[in-house]
């Protein structure tokens, strides 16, 4: 019986552990971690998605496109605040993922930004994503859903968290 209860907690350790490296990606010289996105309200017409990009060669590479079927646009953007004001722009050229660097597409900076959602966005569930990167080329993804608010993968809810789904993006 102790031999099983070992063969047991070995195996539930094992996938534990899998489960941990399955969020992880590989492409070229890059390597994705902590993919996430946040669950969205049924309507919602916009949410984003968020990942590290972690660069281990010896040259720069750009994510140059996003994409996905959950909405009518995918896009790479940056939200800032300038001079007080909150502002999200598209990155027209990408985003540089200098060689030896790491770079977090995070809530409240650079971010995947999905608008003309054709589904919500529901916790426990995954949105696949494909990367587009200018030298190490696509890598398709999952995106992990946490709960409506989330600020970190793990589901941390924000307080003042930013609802994609009530932003007015105007045209780009």
């Amino acid at each position: 019986m102790k031999l099983w209860k070992s063969v047991a907690a070995a195996a539930a350790l094992s996938l534990v552990s899998l489960s941990a490296l399955a969020s992880d990606y590989k492409v070229g010289e890059l390597t994705l971690t902590q993919p996430w996105t946040r669950a969205t309200p049924p309507k919602a017409k916009a949410g984003g998605g968020f990942v590290e990009i972690v660069n281990n060669g010896t040259d720069t590479d750009r994510l140059v496109a996003v994409s996905s079927d959950v909405a009518a646009k995918v896009e790479i953007h940056e939200m800032a605040v300038t001079d007080g004001v909150m502002k999200m722009r598209k990155m027209e050229n990408g985003i540089d993922i200098p060689a030896g660097e790491t770079v977090a597409l995070q809530p409240g900076g650079f971010h995947i930004m999905f608008m003309g959602l054709n589904q919500s966005f529901e916790e426990g569930t995954s949105i696949p994503v494909v990367l587009t990167f200018e030298k190490a080329g696509d890598v398709a993804i999952e995106l992990p859903v946490a709960k409506m608010g989330a600020k970190a993968p793990d589901g941390e809810a924000a307080h003042g968290a930013m609802d994609h789904s009530k932003m007015d993006h105007g045209k780009n």
